[in-house]
């Protein structure tokens, strides 16, 4: 996904800055990262708190394999209704937003 589009994703919170890292990007708001790009994909930062939330709604959690056992990474994928709803895109922007000011806790 191009820079531009990631940028109008996210711009109900306001201008993100977006850095390249480990083969994908990092999307960051204020300094803190709420979001990733990997292989075209955009995954938003979760926490126990929205975990549930986003699994309802059809959010899968980001996972790779790490020496023969699935690593899961605090990160999940945007449920499919908010690519076609931007105030439902917006909603989860926030919700991950709201996460990862939690993490930095």
């Amino acid at each position: 996904m191009d820079n531009a589009a990631i940028e109008e994703m996210f711009e109900t919170l306001g201008p993100v800055k977006i850095r390249r890292m480990f083969g994908g990007k990092g999307i960051y708001f204020n300094g803190t990262i709420l979001a990733l790009e990997v292989n075209g994909e955009i995954l938003l930062k979760g926490d126990a708190e929205s975990a549930r939330e986003l699994e309802e709604a059809g959010g899968r959690q980001w996972t790779y394999e790490g020496k023969g056992k699935p690593v899961k990474m605090p990160y999940w994928s945007i449920p499919e209704p908010a690519w076609d709803d931007p105030d439902e895109m917006a909603r989860w922007v926030r919700l991950a937003y709201g996460a990862a000011l939690r993490a930095t806790k």
